[in-house]
C-alpha cells in the first residue's frame, strides 16, 4: 500500500497531478480543496494517498492531510459512493463541513454537490452517522510542504464551473464572499449562497 507521496510537482491538470518521486512519476487524483493547496510546479509537496484497485485500473487518489484521506476512506465503504465520487464530495465539502453535515442530518448541503441526489444523501447521512468527527481547520502547511494561497476569486469561480454549475450561477454565488477567503473556504461559502 502507498500511504504518502513526497517528492516534486511535474504537472497539475485538476484532478489530476503528476508527482515525481526518485525519477517515478505518479499520477495522483486529487479533491479540488487539496489542489488548491498545492504549492508551484517544480516544489516539493508531501500528499497522503490511498491506492484503489479496480478491474480495469489502479487509481492512486492524495491528500493535503490525514483527516482528509480518513473521510474519503469512509466514503467509499458507502453503498454506491465509488472513489470518483467520494472525491467530488471532498472538493465541495471539507472533512469538518462533511461531518457537521452529517450530525445536523442536513440533506439539503449533502445534495448541494453535483451528482449527490436526495436518495443518496439520505444514505450518507445514515451509513456515516457518528462515524466523522468535527477535527476543526487542519491546517494542510503544517509541514512547510504546501503554500499559502493568494486571493482565490478566479480559483473558486473556476471551482464552481468544474464541479457543473454554469457561469451564471457559479458568478452570482461568488457575490459577497469576504475578501482574503481561500479557496476551500470560499468555494463553501458560495455553495451555501446558492442554498438561500
Amino acid at each position: 500500500m502507498i500511504g504518502q507521496l513526497t517528492g516534486s510537482i511535474i504537472d497539475k491538470q485538476p484532478p489530476l497531478i503528476l508527482i515525481d518521486v526518485g525519477g517515478v512519476g505518479y499520477e495522483v487524483h486529487v479533491s479540488m480543496q487539496t489542489f488548491y493547496g498545492l504549492p508551484a510546479t517544480g516544489e516539493k509537496v508531501r500528499v497522503y494517498t490511498q491506492l484503489v484497485v479496480r478491474e480495469d485500473a489502479h487509481l492512486l487518489f492524495g491528500f493535503g492531510n490525514t483527516a482528509e484521506r480518513e473521510t474519503f476512506r469512509l466514503l467509499v465503504k458507502v453503498s454506491g459512493i465509488g472513489a470518483k465520487t467520494a472525491l467530488g464530495i471532498l472538493s465541495v465539502l471539507s472533512s469538518d463541513d462533511l461531518a457537521r453535515a452529517i450530525a445536523d442530518e442536513d440533506i439539503k448541503v449533502l445534495s448541494s454537490v453535483p451528482g449527490i441526489g436526495k436518495k443518496t444523501a439520505e444514505r450518507l447521512a445514515l451509513e456515516l452517522r457518528g462515524k466523522l468527527h468535527i477535527a476543526g481547520t487542519v491546517a494542510m502547511a503544517a509541514d512547510g510542504l504546501f503554500a499559502p494561497e493568494p486571493d482565490a476569486s478566479d480559483d473558486i469561480l473556476s471551482t464552481l464551473l468544474a464541479l457543473g454549475y454554469n457561469e451564471r450561477e457559479a458568478k452570482a454565488a461568488c457575490k459577497g464572499l469576504p475578501a482574503g477567503c481561500d479557496v476551500s473556504e470560499g468555494v463553501r461559502l458560495a455553495l451555501k449562497n446558492m442554498l438561500k
